[in-house]
C-alpha cells in the first residue's frame, strides 16, 4: 500500500510505495533532503512527524531514544509510512541539481601514506563534469556488484575534474580493500556512482568551523578546507585530527601547510595511544575531548565531524549538551565498513 508524505516547510509531497522508506521515496522523487549513512546511524536525516504514524524499523533505541519516537522523530533513512504523513524536516539547497550517475575511471597513482592507508588518485572519463559539493561521497563498485562508500578527498571545480581523489583504510577481510592491498595495480580501471550524502561545507554561513576528524576522516574535511582556500572564505577554521598512532595522521604535513600558510587556521593533530618510540610531543586524549579542552562555549560555532561513528556520537551528546553548540549546527558523516553495517544490521533483528 502507498501513502502521500508532504514535507513541512517547503509543501513539497511525494508518494511512498509500499516497502519503501521515506528518505528513498523522497530522493527518488527529486527532494533534497539532508542524510549520510542511511543505516539508522548518524541521525542526519532525523526529522518530525507531525501528522500520522511510522514504522521505525530497525533502528536501535540508541540512536533514537523512545522518547524521541514519544515526540514525533523518526531516522527517515529506515522509517516507513503506515498512514499519511506530514514530515518537518529541513530540505537542503544547491543538491537538486547534483545527480548522481555511474562513472568508469582508472587508477593513475595508488599511495601508502600509512601502512593501513591507501590513496587513490582516479583519471575521470573525458568530457565528464562530475558535480560535487565538498565532503560528498561516491560509492565503489566491485566486481560483484556490491557498493563500497569512501569520500572525496579534494574541492570541486566548476569546469571538472579530471582527477579525484580517495583516502581508504585497510580493513582485513574486506572484499574491496584486501584486492586493493593485495592485488590492485596503476591502470586499473575501476567504477564508481557519486556523489551522495548531505555532508558538506555550508557556504552561507560566517561562523568560525570546527572540523573534526579520526583516521581517513580526514578525506572530506580535506575536501571542505580546500573548497575554503578555493572560494577565499576567511572563516576561522579549527581542524582536530585524531588516531591512535602517528602513522594514522597520514597527511600531517598537508595540513601543517595550511596552518603556516594561512592565518585564520589552525591544525591540532591528537593522539590517543602515543607510544614513547613515536617521540609524539602533541596532544594525547580523544579527539572530541580535545576539543572541549580548547572551547568553553561552541554556541556560535558550526562542527563538521568525520570518522568513527563513536567518535561522532560522542562529539555531538557532548558539544550540544555541554557546550552549547545548537544541535542544527553540528554536521557529521559517520564511516561504518561493510562489516559494521551489517552487524548493525544483524544486532537490529536480534
Amino acid at each position: 500500500m502507498s501513502f502521500n508524505v508532504v514535507l513541512k516547510p517547503s509543501g513539497h509531497a511525494f508518494v511512498v510505495g509500499e516497502g519503501k522508506t521515506i528518505l528513498a521515496a523522497g530522493l527518488a522523487a527529486g527532494n533534497s533532503l539532508p542524510y549520510s549513512c542511511r543505516t539508522g546511524v548518524c541521525n542526519t536525516c532525523k526529522g518530525k512527524v507531525i501528522e500520522g504514524s511510522v514504522d521505525h524499523g530497525s533502528v536501535l533505541a540508541t540512536y533514537l531514544s523512545e522518547s524521541a519516537r514519544a515526540e514525533g522523530y523518526a531516522l527517515l533513512c529506515c522509517a516507513k509510512p503506515l498512514t499519511d504523513l506530514v514530515v518537518e524536516v529541513s530540505e537542503l539547497e544547491g543538491l537538486a541539481a547534483i545527480e548522481p550517475k555511474i562513472y568508469p575511471c582508472r587508477l593513475v597513482k595508488l599511495e601508502r601514506p600509512a601502512p593501513d592507508v591507501a590513496v587513490l588518485t582516479l583519471r575521470m572519463p573525458p568530457n565528464e563534469n562530475m558535480r560535487y559539493m565538498a565532503g560528498q561521497y561516491v560509492e565503489m563498485i566491485t566486481a560483484n556488484g556490491e557498493r563500497r562508500c569512501y569520500s572525496l578527498a579534494g574541492a570541486p571545480d566548476e569546469e571538472g575534474l579530471p582527477f579525484i581523489q580517495l583516502h581508504i583504510r585497510h580493513i582485513p577481510g574486506g572484499l574491496f580493500t584486501d584486492h586493493l592491498f593485495s592485488t590492485a595495480k596503476e591502470r586499473d580501471l575501476f567504477r564508481f556512482e557519486g556523489p551522495f550524502g548531505t555532508f558538506f561545507l555550508r557556504e552561507d554561513s560566517d561562523k568560525p568551523m570546527v572540523l573534526l576528524a579520526s583516521g581517513t576522516g580526514f578525506a572530506p574535511i580535506k575536501a571542505i578546507v580546500e573548497q575554503s582556500i578555493k572560494r577565499n572564505i576567511k572563516r576561522p577554521i579549527h581542524i582536530y585530527w585524531g588516531g591512535r598512532k602517528r602513522a594514522d595522521i597520514y597527511a600531517y604535513e598537508v595540513a601543517q601547510r595550511w596552518e603556516l600558510e594561512h592565518s585564520h587556521i589552525r591544525f591540532v593533530p591528537v593522539l590517543s595511544h602515543a607510544t614513547p618510540e613515536c617521540g609524539w610531543s602533541g596532544r594525547l586524549g580523544f579527539v572530541h575531548q580535545i576539543v572541549m579542552e580548547d572551547f568553553a562555549d561552541l554556541s556560535g560555532h558550526q562542527v563538521y565531524a568525520c570518522g568513527a561513528p563513536a567518535m561522532v556520537d560522542a562529539a555531538r551528546a557532548d558539544f550540544t549538551a555541554h557546550r552549547g553548540l545548537p544541535p542544527d549546527e553540528f554536521f557529521a558523516d559517520s564511516f561504518l565498513t561493510a562489516v559494521e553495517k551489517s552487524g548493525h544490521t544483524t544486532a537490529l533483528a536480534e
